[in-house]
């Protein structure tokens, strides 16, 4: 089993160094799902909440978010994001479903940046629409492929 680069030998937290990782382009893919009241995702297709138009803010939400996932997570390198896009699928009467694609030239990946997209994204929408239905979920969130570096190429395969 591969050892948590997060760790030194002595058991304390750690930054990983990447400056001697070469510099590729690297890619992530995360998704996530929201379940709601299927008359929720009606306001939500329609923009008939008060709000605003909930798509368009969570996408900037997803955005900001992928933007800063190094000051959120502590051990996260702060990287020089080259895009970041967050899209929505209406994957039933009653399921959002959220994915966030981010790449960067560097010596780290992104996939915390893109899981960090997604998650924020769907606390955008939860935000937006709890006055409506308190009872949504937010759930599955998870890598779905992964690309650059010496790991190489993850695809999901479910």
């Amino acid at each position: 089993m591969t050892e948590l680069s997060h760790f030194d030998e002595h058991g304390a937290a750690r930054m990983v160094d990447t400056s001697t990782k070469a510099e590729t382009l690297r890619e992530a893919k995360a998704s996530g799902l929201v379940r709601m009241a299927p008359s929720t995702l009606a306001l939500i297709r329609a923009r008939g909440l008060a709000k605003g138009d909930v798509l368009e803010v969570a996408r900037l939400a997803g955005i900001m978010a992928a933007k800063r996932t190094g000051e959120l997570i502590p051990l996260c390198h702060p990287l020089p994001i080259t895009s970041a896009a967050v899209d929505f699928t209406f994957a039933g009467d009653d399921v959002l479903r959220i994915e966030a694609t981010v790449r960067v030239f560097g010596r780290t990946g992104v996939e915390m940046e893109a899981l960090t997209a997604v998650s924020v994204a769907a606390l955008t929408v939860y935000d937006m629409c709890k006055a409506v239905d308190r009872v949504m979920t937010i759930e599955r969130i998870r890598l779905e492929e992964k690309s650059g570096g010496r790991s190489g190429v993850f695809r999901r395969e479910d």
